[in-house]
């Protein structure tokens, strides 16, 4: 049987020569080790990811697929050898993000992000943006007076508003930071705990505590704890004080009433800065109870001095099925918002 008894299709044909290749200089068999990661795993997530077919070839990494294929991991895997040669550590979530930048255009963002450390961790490790919402959320915190982060869990609201408040400090912008949270009760009841209100209350406040102990160690928290210069407690405790010179941090906002949120954003005086944090889609109040949180969003939208920052589940930077998790929460809820406006259509009808 010869070629002309079964021809190609046309469609076939279309696709064969729609494939391109393209290669990646490489330096060193090391590069390709740490870009492939342990038994490939992380080559795998670039093919899944791209849809290109990725191998070594002599001493490059020759990239294969359709021109969009080949464009977008040409693209990534350039950066993240890049990333590489700066010593740093190549993992899945990386490799997701780098793929969604260069998706969009952005690459070259991908180096950037590498460069902007943030602040050093008290073992010495560098703390760093990962995403392009984190850098936009730690320049307000630079910028502006008061801040708003908001956005899912995993996005780092917190921990680095953290690292902020004890850069502030260990620069002498400020001489003492104040972390506080609602205790309020999700599905628990506190009187059921055991101890005073301070033991009942401190469950609440220990993701601030991890973040200080990241930042200072735990010699270093107790010390400034003891100094009155760190000083981490509830929301109710914030009424009839006026803060001057510290870093304040309002965690977990989303669960603040109007009242409560109204009370913290007026307690803060000279020399001081604000970050309230929280998650709209999480809130723990009773249904009657509205959140300050957005409230205080709308009221003070174009305020001077006040900047809020939305981050979403592209910067999860925790378990890749965190992120997962909160893209299926988000399509759920916008289905669930699309069926009320369909029922309000009919209803009108």
């Amino acid at each position: 049987m010869n070629e002309q008894e079964f021809p190609l299709n046309n469609e076939t044909a279309g696709q064969q020569a729609e494939r391109s290749a393209q290669y990646v200089p490489v330096e060193s068999m090391d590069e390709v080790i740490r870009l492939f990661g342990a038994f490939d795993e992380n080559l795998k997530v670039i093919e899944a990811e791209t849809g290109a077919n990725i191998r070594v070839v002599d001493d490059t990494v020759q990239v294969t697929g359709t021109e969009e294929e080949t464009g977008v991991a040409f693209s990534v895997i350039e950066k993240l050898l890049g990333l590489i040669r700066k010593g740093e550590n190549i993992d899945r979530g990386r490799i997701r993000y780098a793929v969604d930048l260069a998706r969009e255009g952005n690459a070259d963002l991908i180096l950037e992000l590498a460069d902007d450390v943030v602040a050093f961790t008290a073992r010495g490790k560098q703390i760093k943006c990962k995403t392009l919402g984190q850098k936009k959320y730690v320049r307000a915190l630079k910028k502006s007076t008061v801040v708003f982060g908001v956005g899912p869990a995993g996005t780092g609201k917190t921990y680095l508003a953290v690292a902020m408040a004890v850069l502030a400090y260990k620069n002498k912008e400020v001489s003492r930071i104040i972390l506080t949270r609602p205790a309020v009760e999700a599905g628990e009841k506190l009187g059921f705990l055991p101890g005073d209100l301070q033991n009942k209350v401190d469950p609440y406040l220990r993701p601030l505590y991890d973040a200080l102990y990241d930042f200072l160690g735990s010699e270093g928290f107790r010390t400034l704890s003891e100094r009155g210069v760190i000083e981490v407690a509830p929301l109710a405790y914030m009424r009839g004080r006026t803060l001057n010179d510290a870093y304040i941090i309002l965690d977990e906002a989303q669960n603040c009433t109007i009242e409560q949120m109204k009370m913290f954003l007026t307690r803060f005086g000279e020399g001081s800065r604000v970050v309230v944090t929280g998650d709209i889609t999480q809130i723990d109040l009773p249904q009657e109870k509205k959140s300050g949180l957005i409230n205080a969003l709308h009221v003070l939208r174009g305020v001077e001095g006040i900047q809020a920052v939305y981050l979403t589940a592209k910067d999860v930077v925790r378990h890749e099925m965190v992120q997962r998790i909160v893209r299926a929460y988000e399509a759920a809820t916008e289905r669930a918002a699309a069926r009320a406006a369909e029922r309000a259509e009919e209803a009108k009808r």
